[in-house]
């Protein structure tokens, strides 16, 4: 192994502008030679690779697919220019399957692609969320992919346990457009619901209500709280007239991930 120091990488980052990892592999491959490792990383269009990780990443595409276990990733970018682009929205395409068919940690092993594509389009491009579904034995799997400008921007991902695969369906669209936070009020934190319980009880004094209305008050302000961020109090968004929980009726959501651009 040529024989280098951290500070011999961090000199070469600065000088190259290239991130950590390439700049320690600019010098394995040149036996430590500071000026030959600048050109291989030129040569190889690395060089200022690391500015451009420092650039925001608010752009990006997903992709899901649900074969066997269901998956999601994002892949994040700088523009909507390069979000849609036919090389960007292919990968992030062959990286739900390899997770779908892997595992999460299985993206990682295309990091180099990522980094490929960064050189090709020039722009800070990496792995966001990744997330991925084995179903239970005897529980449905279903998605929903909303498209703008020809990629993903909105994935969703939904296991069902005694219902259809057109039920599941449904709930997926009104996850993509409804955007839980919870799946039920249970599984809220405590220490968020009293934060919450906290603050409402503040707006309402100040408001002037009286003492006497207000644990009334309070729990009425918290419960439409509750229906604005719990998958089963939402107002389905097909028929605001039921829940989600009188959609799916003895049907049992068990989880759900919602995976946006931008958010």
């Amino acid at each position: 192994m040529p024989e280098f120091t951290a500070k011999d990488v961090q000199a070469l980052r600065q000088a190259s502008g290239a991130g950590m990892l390439d700049a320690r592999r600019a010098l394995q491959e040149t036996d430590g030679d500071v000026e030959a490792a600048k050109r291989w990383l030129r040569e190889q269009g690395l060089a200022s690779s690391g500015r451009r990780s420092e650039r925001p990443s608010s752009q990006g595409a997903v992709s899901v697919v649900v074969d066997g276990p269901g998956a999601i990733v994002e892949l994040r970018c700088e523009t909507d220019f390069v979000a849609k682009s036919a090389e960007f929205v292919r990968l992030v395409e062959e990286l739900t399957q390899l997770v779908a068919s892997k595992g999460e940690e299985a993206a990682a092993e295309r990091q180099g692609d990522v980094d490929k594509l960064k050189v090709t389009l020039k722009e800070n491009i990496s792995i966001g969320r990744v997330v991925r579904f084995r179903p239970a034995e005897g529980a449905i799997l279903d998605s929903y992919l909303h498209i703008q400008n020809g990629r993903g921007v909105n994935a969703v991902l939904v296991e069902l346990e005694g219902g259809t695969q057109e039920l599941a369906h449904q709930v997926a669209v009104h996850i993509a457009f409804a955007r839980p936070t919870y799946l039920a009020r249970e599984d809220v934190p405590a220490s968020e619901v009293e934060a919450e319980r906290a603050t409402i009880e503040s707006i309402s004094r100040k408001e002037g209500k009286p003492d006497a209305a207000l644990p009334k008050i309070v729990e009425g302000r918290l419960t439409g709280w509750f229906k604005e961020r719990c998958l089963l109090e939402q107002p389905y968004v097909r028929d605001e007239k039921q829940t989600v929980a009188q959609l799916v009726g003895e049907a049992r959501v068990t989880r759900f991930a919602q995976v946006e651009v931008g958010a």
